[in-house]
């Protein structure tokens, strides 16, 4: 749902953009839909008129991951992608467990960074909307890499995960490195952010799937 309602969001504020050109989602940065006001940003004509919907967006994605990283348990992140297996205490227990919980942490601060960019637009001139910003990216990213890893021969699906977590993590170390300063910041900028959100939907359908099978198993074994 997160992920819908997203893109579904900033197409609708995309199309309602009044700057002196055409939005590009290959130039344009994202946080310049959210922006409050229409003028020049940093060298950019800005003008979103839907940017509450924006912003709206942004902070119901990241109470999306809030919730997500706070209710599924660091168990259930440990064999939800492993049918029938029972993880027996010791070193790969513990490992797996760690694993999980860095996970959780991790979605947590990129969800949190999400509503911090919600709540504070680029051009109010805070700090704290950078600081939101690469909470989500850093975060995200290795949040898909770590849960890759950790799903990783248990689910075909770990490799997606895994892509989308890689994908993420280069886009943000070129970024770092070339301080976006690149014909297309716009694409790199969603090659950093897009892979986030697919990705951390893709690991919930997971979780879902696995949720729903062993209802039905247990409603099953229940009988009439």
């Amino acid at each position: 749902m997160s992920v819908v309602q997203y893109f579904v969001a900033e197409s609708a504020v995309i199309e309602a953009w009044r700057g002196s050109a055409p939005y590009d989602r290959r130039t344009g940065f994202i946080s310049d839909l959210g922006a409050l006001k229409c003028e020049s940003y940093e060298h950019r004509d800005v003008c979103s008129p839907l940017h509450l919907l924006m912003d709206a967006s942004f902070v119901v994605q990241g109470l999306g991951m809030l919730f997500g990283a706070l209710l599924l348990s660091s168990a259930l992140l440990c064999i939800a992608a492993r049918p029938g297996v029972r993880i027996k205490y010791g070193a790969a227990y513990r490992k797996a467990w760690t694993s999980a919980v860095a996970v959780r942490v991790l979605t947590g601060i990129s969800g949190l960074g999400t509503v911090i960019v919600g709540f504070v637009p680029e051009d109010l001139g805070s700090p704290w909307h950078l600081a939101g910003a690469l909470m989500f990216f850093v975060g995200g990213a290795l949040a898909l890499l770590v849960l890759g890893r950790l799903w990783l021969h248990h689910t075909a699906m770990s490799w997606f995960v895994l892509g989308c977590g890689t994908v993420s993590f280069g886009a943000l170390v070129v970024g770092g490195l070339t301080r976006m300063t690149v014909p297309e910041p716009g694409t790199l900028e969603r090659l950093m952010g897009y892979p986030i959100t697919i990705g951390l939907c893709a690991a919930g359908l997971v979780v879902a799937q696995r949720v729903r099978e062993v209802r039905r198993t247990a409603a099953r074994l229940a009988g009439p």
